[in-house]
């Protein structure tokens, strides 16, 4: 079965995913228990795209599901060619799932004549035919208000703290932001750790070079404690793996890293096995390549989050009551 049909008979859920990342469209299917339907999408010899869908969506609460993986263009432009053939094949609802949000970390200007790209992406979606968008944790909260229609903005926090309290001594945990800017993500990861202490790691970065910080100090009590340091996302980590060793230089008993997104470019991978981490633990809103995995790093699953908010939506139920009203 391709779909769902509400208990009414009124509705149908249909689930579409794009090539970037067909594990976890799989596993979202499964937990929904449905299939994906089923599509056609392949490159011309010079570079464009072309997608088909196999079945009719006439009617239909589509949801298409594609993360922005690299090569990123290539993943965002296949998702707006398939918000497209659903606008034009009489889709009752477009829904855009992209548990990692392309271009989000561009959602300001840092000086003149630079683009706010996270605005752009949303006006794409919207102009492309999109009616909704969810995501899992989105780098800048206010990217929810560059699209002009309903945005789910999901939290993988309960899902990385239930397996991370499994890992440390809740009474001797202190939870660590990368930088100042963070510190109210830190605060909720403190209350669902036990309510410990928190301290912030003090960096430096040039707005001119992409990629490059400085980790200066940490500010905060670490000196003996099992440190949890969390952030949304890891792409080079060189801010994560400065982060560490600048808490362990402080006396930190030992540090595992929490993040959403494993971004992991070219020197991550490096970074975090040498960094004195003792774990790494993400999850999987992006698909983690097998030469991108080491002995320190555990991905757990986004699939059932993504599933259940789905769900919410199609049954005009609350995607808030996920996360107890927090989110």
């Amino acid at each position: 079965m391709t779909g769902i049909i509400s208990s009414d008979g009124e509705k149908r859920l249909v689930l579409l995913s794009g090539r970037a990342h067909t594990d976890l469209a799989t596993s979202v299917a499964a937990h929904l228990g449905i299939e994906l339907l089923p599509t056609t999408a392949y490159e011309f010899a010079n570079g464009e795209i072309y997608t088909r869908f196999g079945e009719s969506v006439r009617g239909a609460d589509t949801f298409v599901l594609q993360s922005h993986a690299s090569p990123i263009n290539t993943w965002i432009m296949e998702q707006l060619l398939m918000v497209d053939a659903l606008k034009r094949a009489s889709a009752k609802t477009i829904t855009v799932v992209a548990p990692f949000y392309g271009y989000a970390r561009q959602d300001k200007k840092h000086r003149g004549r630079e683009p706010i790209s996270a605005r752009l992406m949303a006006d794409l979606f919207k102009t492309a035919g999109a009616d909704r968008l969810m995501s899992v944790d989105l780098h800048a909260a206010q990217i929810q208000g560059f699209f002009d229609g309903p945005v789910d903005h999901l939290w993988a926090m309960p899902i990385l703290t239930e397996y991370v309290r499994s890992r440390v001594d809740t009474t001797n945990v202190t939870v660590v932001s990368p930088d100042a800017g963070r510190i109210r993500v830190a605060e909720q990861w403190a209350a669902k750790l036990g309510g410990g202490p928190l301290a912030f790691v003090h960096k430096t970065r040039d707005i001119r070079s992409p990629n490059k910080t400085v980790a200066n100090r940490v500010v905060g009590d670490v000196e003996g404690r099992s440190c949890v340091l969390v952030d949304d996302l890891i792409d080079t980590a060189g801010t994560i793996a400065g982060a560490v060793r600048v808490i362990l230089e402080a006396g930190a008993k030992d540090v595992i890293v929490a993040a959403t997104h494993g971004v992991l470019s070219d020197p991550a991978v490096e970074r975090l096995q040498g960094c004195g981490a003792r774990e790494v633990v993400i999850t999987d809103t992006l698909p983690i390549a097998e030469d991108r995995r080491f002995p320190q790093l555990t991905v757990l699953s986004i699939a059932p989050l993504i599933a259940r908010a789905i769900r919410e939506v199609f049954d005009d139920g609350s995607v808030t009551s996920l996360f107890d009203g927090q989110a």
